[in-house]
């Protein structure tokens, strides 16, 4: 069996809600009346010739909704994902259904767009 298939594997049998997000380092936000604001640095060649040409900011401000700016709070290094929404439930009841597919996907995009990295279990900071 090669590396990366047993890699893929030990990932599969991985609960997404028992991964423990934490927001990644040298990343700045503020908050404002509750609500979370993201400094995304738009670097690279690509964004350097916008910049020039097309006077586009060197920083994008994302501002965060309710949700959002509820979930970005929780996030801690120490709980899960289903922690999280455990919170969630108790803050918004209802109003947060289908909880855990959103927030599953919430934490997609947060990976994705290298907002959140996840700590390995056992080695909660």
């Amino acid at each position: 069996m090669t590396k990366r298939l047993r890699k893929k594997q030990n990932a599969d049998l991985t609960n997404y809600l028992d991964k423990i997000p934490a927001i990644r380092g040298g990343l700045n936000w503020v908050e404002n009346n509750g609500f979370v604001t993201v400094e995304q640095q738009n670097t690279g060649a690509y964004n350097r010739i916008a910049q020039k040409l097309f006077g586009t900011p060197a920083v994008s401000n994302i501002d965060l909704d309710e949700f959002g700016s509820f979930v970005w709070r929780q996030i801690d290094g120490t709980r899960t994902i289903y922690e999280i929404g455990q919170r969630i439930r108790e803050e918004f009841g209802e109003k947060a259904e289908p909880l855990y597919e959103r927030l599953c996907t919430y934490f997609y995009t947060l990976e994705n767009v290298k907002y959140v990295e996840y700590v390995e279990t056992g080695k909660k900071e």
